[in-house]
């Protein structure tokens, strides 16, 4: 009895980790990471088929990171607890610091990253009451919406090339979008830098906000 309770107990545990065990329903968690979305919207920002997507999602919601919630005729997806978030960070970075495959597939992925000059949390926090910084979030105006850096300026990075003029001269302009998987700001940057402004990168993103315990802006 002790023997299979405790079989019982680490098959629960290992629902889990077979749910995440996909590089597809991974990149749907840090997709909801920055924002509940429809199965729909999940497709489109994954490039997958609608039908692919919705499978990936029971799975994450039979091992209970996903709860699917209906509004009209449409389900939204969202994590169902801040702690996900957590998880996703920490598995995160266990493969890149552990693993040298995946650090030559991030440096595949962005290719630039190791030549762009960089800004670090500390740095940033330290410029921004001062005005020396502008902030710039180049995600999707529906992520910036659902929650994004104080004191952001959102122009998403399909705009920005229209909109460079925008930009202040004078200023440090710092990129952020969903994180260190997420090559939308260093594009923009190298708009950016292009122009004659100064500009860094910013590595975190909102979920590295939160778990260093910071409050989102919402608008």
């Amino acid at each position: 009895m002790e023997r299979s309770a405790k079989d019982h107990l680490f098959q629960q545990i290992a629902l889990v980790t077979q749910a995440i065990a996909n590089p597809h329903r991974l990149e749907l968690l840090d997709l909801l990471v920055q924002t509940p979305r429809s199965v729909e919207q999940l497709a489109q920002a994954s490039a997958m088929s609608v039908a692919n997507t919705s499978q990936h999602l029971q799975r994450l919601k039979q091992a209970g990171l996903v709860v699917g919630e209906r509004q009209g005729t449409t389900v939204i997806y969202r994590l169902t607890d801040p702690v996900i978030i957590r998880l996703w960070y920490e598995i995160r970075q266990v493969a890149l610091s552990l693993l040298a495959g995946a650090e030559w597939a991030l440096n595949r992925y962005r290719p630039q990253r190791q030549q762009l000059p960089t800004i670090s949390l500390a740095a940033l926090q330290a410029g921004m009451p001062h005005g020396d910084v502008y902030l710039l979030d180049v995600r999707p105006l529906e992520e910036f919406a659902a929650g994004h850096l104080p004191g952001a300026v959102a122009i998403p990075l399909a705009e920005l090339p229209q909109r460079i003029d925008e930009l202040p001269v004078d200023k440090l302009i710092v990129t952020y979008c969903r994180g260190p998987l997420c090559r939308y700001a260093d594009e923009a940057l190298l708009l950016i830098l292009a122009s004659g402004r100064r500009g860094a990168r910013l590595e975190e993103g909102v979920a590295e906000w939160l778990l260093a315990g910071y409050p989102l802006a919402h608008s």
